[in-house]
């Protein structure tokens, strides 16, 4: 049983380090939720002492190494029901997407499965772990990860299922250094301090995890819209942008950024000014509304 520890970490550790480098550069300073899913009749349920401790460990470390982990329970105390399990996949973006106080970036949802199959003088243990890390804005899964040990391990018949998760649980400080290590070796130095394109030189542009917003423009002409994609394509971290819907008068796009709203909600503003136009700038959730506010043509 001594290697499971070794195992078990070593294996955690490399394929999240894998999943990792599906991620862009400049994940640093993003808002991270770390989620357990027990959905599966065969995942270890949400209420067992073994997933908490999981859990616990591994944002209890992520914080020491300089993380913005926040606690499910916490941020959701007031609005949500707490002490479900079995929830869906479906309950759990839709959590996670609901909080807006802070905003969350990236969820990681993890699921521990564990299966013993008796032989009379062992059994023999095996434990998977799988997951994946989800931009929770865009939807985008940015990796994913599972650990499954190489072998089972052998435990004594007699071990019942408590005795068998207590095993796994005994790890989860190990597994969580190893784990921490991992992610601040991927997102530490990611977070890059540039000149913002337009404002007072102290200022500073906080490039981070890439972000998708919807865009919405209403009350511009064509001529408006044309000079207002050229602008928005100007912006620091400006990454991508497609339109969703055009008319006349309303112009959607999705666009893609590495730079936090409040910058961006900026870069808006200073854009109407810069226009010379009347205008007004909302934000709620991942949607931007800028409004034009039109002055009475003389006849």
């Amino acid at each position: 049983m001594k290697a499971l520890p070794l195992l078990f970490t070593a294996l955690f550790a490399a394929l999240l380090l894998s999943a990792c480098q599906t991620t862009r550069d400049g994940m640093g300073g993003a808002n991270i939720l770390i989620m357990g899913e027990d959905g599966d009749a065969d995942a270890v349920p949400r209420d067992a002492r073994v997933f908490k401790r999981v859990l616990d460990a591994l944002a209890n470390e992520l914080n020491a190494e300089g993380f913005d982990v926040y606690d499910e329970t916490a941020i959701t105390l007031d609005g949500f029901a707490q002490g479900r399990v079995r929830r869906t996949d479906g309950e759990i973006i839709d959590i996670a997407r609901s909080i807006k106080r802070p905003p969350m970036d990236i969820a990681v949802i993890y699921t521990i499965y564990t299966h013993a199959r008796s032989l009379g003088h062992t059994d023999r243990l095996h434990v998977r772990i799988a997951g994946r890390l989800l931009d929770v804005r865009a939807g985008r899964r940015l990796g994913n990860f599972e650990v499954e040990l190489p072998g089972p391990a052998n435990v004594a018949p007699n071990c019942a299922s408590s005795c068998r998760l207590e095993i796994v649980g005994a790890n989860a400080r190990t597994l969580a250094r190893d784990l921490g290590a991992v992610l601040a070796a991927k997102l530490e130095g990611r977070m890059a301090a540039r000149r913002p394109a337009r404002g007072r030189p102290s200022e500073r542009s906080h490039v981070g995890l890439s972000t998708a917003y919807t865009l919405t423009f209403v009350g511009f002409d064509m001529a408006e819209i044309t000079e207002i994609e050229d602008r928005v394509a100007a912006f620091d971290g400006y990454e991508h942008i497609r339109p969703i819907s055009t008319s006349l008068k309303t112009n959607e796009y999705w666009y893609e950024t590495s730079i936090p709203s409040a910058q961006l909600n900026r870069g808006l503003r200073l854009m109407l000014k810069d226009m010379d136009t009347s205008g007004r700038v909302s934000f709620g959730g991942s949607r931007f509304l800028v409004e034009k506010i039109g002055r009475r043509k003389r006849r």
